[in-house]
Parts: C-alpha cells; sequence; structure tokens
C-alpha cells in the first residue's frame, strides 16, 4: 500500500466507513493491476460500505426482534404435511399485507408450524427493512401488567406498539382476565389505527376466541377490530415435533 495509508485509514474510520476500510486492500490491488477504473474503484468502494451498513443493520433488527429461532420460509418443508396451505404461506411471503396494513392469524393444532411460519414471515419483513418484534402473548401481557405497577405501562406499551410488525404467539391459549382484556384491547386498538399489522398464533379457531374474554363488549370491540382486518390461515395435520424426538439406543442385554 502507498505510505498515504495511516492517514487514510484514520480518515475513513472518523467517517465511520469501516466496509471500505475492510476492503480496500483488495479494491487497491485490483485497481493497480488495471482490473478497475477510477470511477470503478469508487463505484465498488462505496457499494462495499452499502452493504456492510445493509448487514449490520439486518443484524440489529434481527436482535431487537427476539425470535426464538431464526427461521425462513426458504428453509420451511412443506412437503413433509400436505395439509398446509403451501401456495397461502407462499402469498403471504410476498408481503403484500405488510403494505395494507393487514394481519395475519396462523390457527391450528400443535406442532404444525404456525410459530415457524410466523417467524419466517417476521424474517422476511426484517430483510425488507422493517422492525419486528416477536414474543409469547402472556409474557407481554405480564410485562403490561409490570407497568401498571411501576407506571411504565405507556413506556411499555410503545414497545409493542412501535415496530411495524408485532408477533404474538400462542393467542387466546387461555381465558384472560379483565385487566388482560383492556391491554389487549389497548394493544390491538393502537397499532390497528396506525396500520401496523400483527402475526398471531393460536391453538383455537379465531370464532372461538370470544368466550375468552369476561367482558362481552371489551372482545367484541377488541375482536371485530383484528379479525375483520386479517388474513386467516388454518394449518392442519400431524405435528412435527414427534419427529424430533431423540432416538433412544436398545440396551444391550446382559451376557
Amino acid at each position: 500500500m502507498s505510505v498515504l495509508e495511516p492517514g487514510l485509514q484514520q480518515a475513513l474510520r472518523t467517517l465511520r466507513l469501516s466496509g471500505m476500510l475492510e476492503c480496500l486492500d483488495t479494491r487497491l490491488a485490483q485497481a493497480r493491476a488495471g482490473q478497475l477504473g477510477h470511477e470503478d474503484f469508487l463505484q465498488v468502494l462505496c457499494e462495499d460500505e452499502i452493504a456492510r451498513r445493509e448487514s449490520a443493520a439486518l443484524t440489529r433488527r434481527l436482535r431487537r426482534a427476539h425470535f426464538e429461532e431464526t427461521t425462513t420460509l426458504e428453509g420451511f418443508d412443506y412437503s413433509a404435511n400436505p395439509k398446509l396451505p403451501a401456495a397461502v404461506i407462499r402469498d403471504l411471503g410476498a408481503l403484500r399485507w405488510l403494505t395494507t396494513g393487514e394481519s395475519v392469524i396462523l390457527y391450528g393444532p400443535v406442532g404444525v408450524g404456525k410459530t415457524f411460519v410466523a417467524q419466517a414471515l417476521g424474517h422476511a419483513v426484517i430483510r425488507r427493512g422493517r422492525d419486528v418484534r416477536f414474543i409469547k402473548t402472556s409474557r407481554a401481557l405480564a410485562d403490561l401488567a409490570g407497568g401498571h405497577a411501576d407506571h411504565t405501562w405507556d413506556k411499555r406499551l410503545r414497545e409493542y406498539t412501535h415496530p411495524a410488525v408485532l408477533i404474538l404467539d400462542d393467542f387466546a391459549i387461555r381465558e384472560y382476565t379483565a385487566a388482560q382484556a383492556d391491554d389487549l384491547y389497548e394493544l390491538i386498538s393502537e397499532r390497528v389505527t396506525a396500520a401496523r399489522p400483527s402475526i398471531l398464533t393460536s391453538n383455537r379457531s379465531p370464532t372461538d376466541w370470544y368466550p375468552l374474554f369476561p367482558n362481552p363488549v371489551v372482545a367484541e370491540s377488541l375482536l371485530d377490530r383484528l379479525i375483520n382486518t386479517s388474513h386467516h390461515v388454518l394449518m392442519d395435520g400431524p405435528s412435527y415435533r414427534p419427529r424430533k424426538r431423540p432416538r433412544t439406543t436398545p440396551a444391550t442385554p446382559p451376557e
């Protein structure tokens, strides 16, 4: 490299252009070999920096999402369960619902891949450059309940209303208290009003959610906003989990 290397490196660090800095040796070698002209040299250095920033931003968004596991629709095995609506799930992967502010409800028996698909859709949203938050519904409600106790409820609510997509896993798994129903009403109402979609997974059909709320008026107000602005996807079939069961090696009989 030239004698200007220390000054150039410091300048790139000062400008926070570490993507250029990391690739500078390679690009200079290409330029000296005649593989890059002056404009090409500058362009590829800029592209290196853009790629670094996009990669770093993707990593930050994935970390903030709090996924249980990193899943993608490309890695989902549709052939393992012929009852799954593969075409519908692939269509959701196009994310048209994201731009229209329509939510997604994935419901069906335990173990069919609802949480996998929800997180995979969230991963696709993150690759689109938007923020996602994944959380079990019970944990979100416990967090909001803590906000009532220490007067941080508004702040905690914003953590769930701010992301472009909120994934509430295991929704409507049990009956809700009046306080929980009120918190859900506020959460869903704010997201619907802001046209920020949610993804819900549930073992129950949406029509069976109403009796889980102690106040029929709250239930009707909340669920009318949610159910009638969502894509409903029934995921049926056998559970995947028995396939993950560890195999036991038969004990060797004593001689």
